[in-house]
């Protein structure tokens, strides 16, 4: 019996590529080819990408208000939807499934326009832009949360919740049942935001360790990501307060390092608060204050309403705030177990699972 062929399209960050994956393994598991269509951003993550091929396509934001801006993003997606459709052509999927970004617009407008049948997968409690384009253009919407205020759009889509696919590696840090620290005891801190969070916690961070008393601060073993040109600095911080820290500009195997922390301190985006959950551990969550709708804010309040976590907008977290969690997290460890109960309960294990079946019902 000749497999069947599916073709996921992501924008090229971990945020849309990692979900993407994870459905990528269990459908291989299932039998199927994977085609990975994307941007050329992949080259970071595209070596575990189990795909057959990685086809890159050309594809464009809507940035510029200008009509010239206009122009060009509207060329650059005309050739993307020339180049999807021939790979279509050559290929032919079975299903296309789409992980948003803008990436995703040519292949599944392109799949939608040959009668090929398409879902879209939204990773956020708030729906994306790309994803408002194509809801009313696609076969059915998987979600990774309850979709806050909809798709809103009034003729979108049928939606059905799966929740968000995780890689493997995920699920076998979520196996580590949590460990509360002891009383006197090492504390494992956790603290990443991405490009978009690292150059705020490389600053925050030491300056809160700097408010906390020296037996509190000498307790702590802090595992925090920074971009590039901060790293020496903040390492250097780091001595200087004789606190014992792993700074790095990237973590390929962040959910074990999720699965060590006592306390995790970071962004709010889907991949992270679902990993979380999986994983259960508590966490302050602090979403990103420029995104346009809002997403990790809706994220985020989903995951503290468990009592999994706490979220904290960045405008109101200064370093004796963080410091105050710290102490609190510290000083309290059966409160942090609890805590990590709640978030634990809030994980879909069987996300992948449940996208893989909703693939196979529109083959």
């Amino acid at each position: 019996m000749t497999p069947q062929t599916v073709l996921l399209c992501a924008g090229g960050t971990g945020g849309h590529l990692f979900p993407a994956q994870s459905l990528a393994e269990e459908l291989i598991k299932r039998g199927w080819l994977v085609h990975l269509a994307t941007d050329e951003r992949v080259e970071k993550f595209v070596s575990e990408f189990p795909a057959e091929k990685t086809h890159i396509i050309r594809s464009a934001t809507f940035t510029g208000s200008g009509p010239i801006s206009k122009i060009k993003t509207l060329s650059e997606l005309a050739r993307g939807y020339m180049t999807a459709r021939g790979i279509i052509r050559r290929i032919k999927p079975t299903v296309v499934v789409g992980f948003g970004g803008y990436p995703t617009v040519p292949p599944l407008m392109a799949a939608a326009h040959k009668g090929v049948p398409t879902i879209l997968h939204e990773q956020n409690a708030i729906m994306g832009r790309a994803n408002k384009f194509l809801a009313s253009r696609v076969s059915v919407i998987a979600s990774g949360f309850e979709l806050v205020g909809g798709t809103d759009t009034g003729r979108s889509a049928p939606v059905m919740v799966t929740g968000n696919p995780l890689r493997d590696v995920a699920h076998e840090a979520a196996k580590k049942p949590y460990a509360a620290p002891k009383d006197g005891g090492v504390f494992r801190l956790l603290v990443f935001g991405g490009s978009q969070g690292a150059r705020f916690f490389s600053e925050v961070t030491p300056d809160a360790i700097e408010a906390l008393a020296p037996d509190l601060a000498y307790r702590l073993r802090i595992t925090i990501q920074a971009r590039p040109e901060d790293s020496a600095a903040l390492r250097g911080r780091f001595v200087g307060m004789d606190v014992t820290a792993d700074v790095a500009e990237f973590f390929d195997d962040l959910p074990n390092r999720i699965a060590d922390a006592h306390l995790v301190v970071c962004r709010s985006g889907a991949s992270s608060v679902s990993e979380l959950a999986l994983i259960g551990r508590p966490s302050i969550l602090v979403p990103y204050p420029g995104a346009l709708d809002d997403d990790q804010g809706a994220n985020a309040k989903l995951l503290a309403e468990t009592g999994g976590a706490t979220l904290v907008r960045q405008n109101e977290l200064s370093a004796e705030k963080l410091a105050g969690f710290l102490r609190e997290a510290m000083e309290n460890p059966a409160a942090l177990a609890k805590r990590a109960k709640s978030a634990k309960r809030a994980g879909v294990p069987d996300a992948a699972r449940r996208l893989a079946d909703l693939v196979e019902s529109h083959a």
